[in-house]
């Protein structure tokens, strides 16, 4: 009798192996790991002057990669860098779902031209100088795993967060 339930048990077992190693490494079981685990609020706006905040560690190591830890946002660029000046802001419209109460999967993903879709065909193209941050981001994971906020520097910018990594990149919405 042991032995009828044993072998099935066992296949079963062995046939869910394959989709638990495709989980991002270190993911918790609510999916959150960036940020300790929780999506942080909308970034602040900061003066024309003001520089990237830079996150220095008790051992002496420095993070200037665009991130959130603790509630703070370090490395996001300058307000005043040319390169995200917009002669036709918000051209394709306004992404109006943003915020950590809208958390995302992506629908489709074109690493060629590097633009995705959120559900309902919102697309985003993401900003050349931080498609190297962006690169290898589980694009295809299951899960909600994008949040989308306005970018208070950048007029015409969002910043898409991944609630997996705790890091963000910059994308221009192209409409839906």
């Amino acid at each position: 009798m042991r032995t009828r339930f044993a072998v099935p048990l066992t296949l079963a077992l062995l046939m869910t192996f394959p989709a638990l190693a495709q989980r991002p490494a270190g993911e918790r079981h609510d999916g959150v790991q960036g940020n300790q685990g929780h999506i942080p609020q909308a970034p602040a706006h900061r003066e024309g002057h003001a520089r990237p905040e830079i996150e220095h560690h008790e051992d002496g190591r420095i993070n200037s990669v665009p991130h959130v830890n603790h509630d703070r946002w370090y490395g996001h660029d300058r307000p005043n860098d040319r390169r995200y000046v917009i002669p036709q802001r918000f051209d394709h419209g306004r992404f109006e779902h943003l915020g950590p109460s809208y958390r995302y999967h992506i629908e489709r993903f074109d690493r060629d031209h590097h633009r995705f879709w959120f559900p309902g065909g919102f697309s985003f193209e993401i900003a050349a100088w931080d498609w190297p941050l962006a690169a290898d981001w589980c694009w295809d994971c299951d899960g909600d795993n994008f949040v989308a906020y306005d970018d208070p520097d950048h007029p015409g910018w969002y910043l898409i967060y991944n609630v997996h990594t705790g890091a963000y990149i910059h994308a221009q919405y192209l409409g839906s």
